[in-house]
């Protein structure tokens, strides 16, 4: 209900409670997404090219989260883009429009990940999606561990959004999002764990410095190039050592 368009059962109603504990299954959704997208490019590739299965396997993934993170990366390209205070910055963030930065942002962002996507093994592009879609997931929710969410005043653009959790949820996160890494061959695929989160602790850094902690979309930013960079050093492990 809250990471994906996925219909629930009609007695499964919304609380800030039930949200807070959600977020530790938020990499398990990774799970689900990638595995679903990677379900995609594998039917798709029997009848099309691997090209054009990839954007089959991204349109699958962006169905099934509504573009939930990619909102919210288009979000902060045009409130990082065009403001330079924390008030402006977080005023142009929950502007329901968007603006240039936004929509240039969103076309190097998917065009990059498809790019990238592209230079990778067809065998390996399954583990990759699933792999990339929980693991990117897990350095977004690491956030809401070890820092503060920086809007208290809720308002009409203002998403669901768990803002807090313990060092027992972080574990299991944690646990769901590094789990997948085993699906490929070598364990040298671990490795990039490093970059992933060297990817986050620059991005965190950056809006702490602006704004003073995260947003909502601040989280699917984190997602959203985390996920790049994981398809990245797959692709770079893959030319280097397979």
């Amino acid at each position: 209900m809250f990471f994906t368009r996925i219909p629930c059962p009609k007695w499964v109603d919304h609380s800030d409670e039930y949200l807070n504990k959600a977020s530790m299954y938020f990499p398990l959704i990774g799970w689900i997404v990638g595995g679903f997208s990677a379900l995609i490019f594998w039917a798709s590739k029997f009848i099309f090219p691997v090209s054009m299965s990839i954007i089959f396997s991204m349109i699958a993934s962006i169905l099934m989260t509504g573009a939930f993170h990619e909102d919210g990366f288009a979000d902060v390209c045009d409130g990082f883009g065009g403001g330079w205070t924390k008030e402006k910055i977080l005023e142009i963030m929950k502007d329901s429009r968007i603006g240039a930065y936004g929509v240039i942002g969103m076309i190097l962002m998917l065009g990059t990940k498809f790019a990238v996507l592209n230079q990778i093994s067809a065998q390996f592009i399954p583990a990759a999606l699933i792999a990339g879609h929980s693991i990117s997931r897990f350095a977004s929710t690491t956030i809401i561990f070890t820092h503060s969410y920086v809007r208290e005043n809720e308002d009409s653009k203002a998403k669901p959004l768990a803002k807090k959790m313990t060092f027992a949820q972080l574990v299991v996160s944690a646990i769901f999002g590094l789990l997948p890494l085993t699906l490929f061959a070598s364990y040298i695929f671990l490795l990039i764990i490093i970059p992933v989160f060297l990817a986050r602790w620059y991005m965190i850094h950056y809006f702490v410095k602006w704004i003073g902690g995260y947003t909502g979309d601040c989280l699917g930013t984190v997602q959203q190039v985390c996920e790049i960079v994981f398809y990245i050093f797959v692709c770079l492990i893959i030319w280097k050592f397979i």
